[in-house]
C-alpha cells in the first residue's frame, strides 16, 4: 500500500517532490533554498497565479495527479502567453489531508515539471502543507524579451478578433465524465490535459495584436472582458466556429448543444486576441469576429441569450 504523506513526512516528501524538477538557463538557483533565483533579462517580470481546489476544479477519479499538474501548469502558462511573454518559471504550493498517498503528489510534480518543459520553463519551488482539503497553487513568470505586454485593453473599433487554439472541447470532455462515461477519448483528453497554443501568444505579439486574452472561463465571458477593459463592443461570427465530427457527434449523444460549448465553454486555454485590420494573421490564428463602437459581445449581431462562461462565485454559466 502506498506511503500516506504523513508516514513519509514533510521533508522527505519535498524531496520527493523536487526531484522531478529539472533547471533551465533562465534558472541561477533552483528549489532546496529559502527562496530561488531567476534571471530577468528584460528587467520585468510576468507574473500570474491560479489555485485548483480538488472537488471543484478537479477530481482525482476522473484525472490522474500527473494530469492535475499539467492542468495547473497550463492554466497559468496560457495567461503568461496572453501577454506575449515567454513562459520562463513555475512555483507550486500544495495543501493536503495526511492521508493523501505521498505518490499522488509525486504524480503531480512530474505533471507540473513535464508541462514546464514542453515550454522551456522551470519548476523552481514551492510550499506544502497540511489542510483538510487538497488545494493545489501554483504561479508562473515569465520574460517578455523586450515588448510590451499586450494587455486586454488595447481592442480597437474595425480590429479583428482572432482566435488560437480550441475551445468546446475540455467543457465537452467534463459533460462526457460527469454523465459517466469515458470516451470520446479526445474530449476527455482535452478536460484532463489541455493544450494551449503557447507560442501563438508571442507570435501574436510580434504580428502587432492590440489586445490578447486567454480562454479560461469561456469565450463570450472573455470576450467580454477584452470588450469592457477597451471600450468597445465584439461581435462572434459562428459561421467561423467549426464544429469538429467527434464534437457534434458528442452534443446528439448527450443531448448538448456543441454550440453552446465552444462560445461558453472553459479551460482550453485557448488565446483570442484583436488585431488591426491590415495585418496578415500569425500561422495558426482565424478570424472569428469584429471590434466596433460600444460596449458588450455580441453573436452574430445579436445579444446571446445562452450561457456565457464560468463565474466561479455565481457558480452557474
Amino acid at each position: 500500500m502506498s506511503e500516506t504523506v504523513a508516514e513519509v513526512g514533510e521533508f522527505r516528501l519535498i524531496e520527493r517532490f523536487t526531484r522531478h524538477f529539472t533547471a533551465t538557463d533562465a534558472v541561477e538557483l533552483g528549489p532546496g533554498d529559502d527562496a530561488a533565483v531567476v534571471t530577468a533579462p528584460d528587467g520585468r517580470v510576468v507574473a500570474c497565479t491560479d489555485m485548483l481546489v480538488d472537488g471543484r476544479h478537479f477530481r482525482r477519479d476522473w484525472c490522474s495527479s500527473a494530469d492535475v499538474g499539467h492542468r495547473a501548469a497550463a492554466a497559468n502558462f496560457a495567461d503568461i502567453a496572453a501577454m506575449g511573454a515567454k513562459p520562463t518559471a513555475l512555483l507550486a504550493a500544495v495543501s493536503a489531508p495526511q492521508d493523501t498517498p505521498a505518490e499522488w503528489l509525486e504524480g503531480l510534480a512530474s505533471g507540473l515539471a513535464a508541462e514546464a518543459a514542453s515550454v522551456g520553463a522551470a519548476v523552481i519551488g514551492g510550499d506544502t502543507t497540511r489542510g483538510d482539503q487538497l488545494t493545489v497553487t501554483v504561479t508562473a513568470l515569465g520574460d517578455l524579451e523586450g515588448r510590451a505586454p499586450v494587455t486586454r485593453a488595447g481592442a480597437r473599433p474595425g480590429d479583428v478578433i482572432a482566435l488560437a487554439g480550441k475551445v468546446g472541447w475540455s467543457a465537452a470532455g467534463l459533460l462526457v465524465l460527469s454523465r459517466g462515461f469515458r470516451s470520446p477519448g479526445a474530449l476527455v483528453g482535452a478536460y484532463r490535459r489541455p493544450q494551449p497554443p503557447y507560442a501563438a501568444g508571442r507570435d501574436a505579439a510580434l504580428m502587432g495584436a492590440d489586445a490578447m486574452i486567454d480562454i479560461s472561463d469561456g469565450l463570450l465571458a472573455d470576450l467580454g472582458h477584452m470588450a469592457s477593459a477597451s471600450g468597445a463592443s465584439i461581435d462572434v461570427d459562428t459561421g467561423a466556429l467549426d464544429v469538429p465530427e467527434t464534437m457534434a457527434n458528442a452534443a446528439e449523444a448527450l443531448g448538448a448543444d456543441s454550440l453552446t460549448w465552444l462560445l461558453s465553454g472553459g479551460e482550453d486555454h485557448a488565446l483570442a486576441a484583436a488585431f488591426p485590420p491590415d495585418v496578415i494573421l500569425p500561422e495558426g490564428w482565424r478570424r472569428i469576429g469584429a471590434v466596433a463602437e460600444g460596449s458588450g459581445v455580441t453573436v452574430d449581431g445579436r445579444r446571446w441569450s445562452g450561457p456565457i462562461g464560468w463565474d466561479h462565485f455565481r457558480e452557474t454559466q
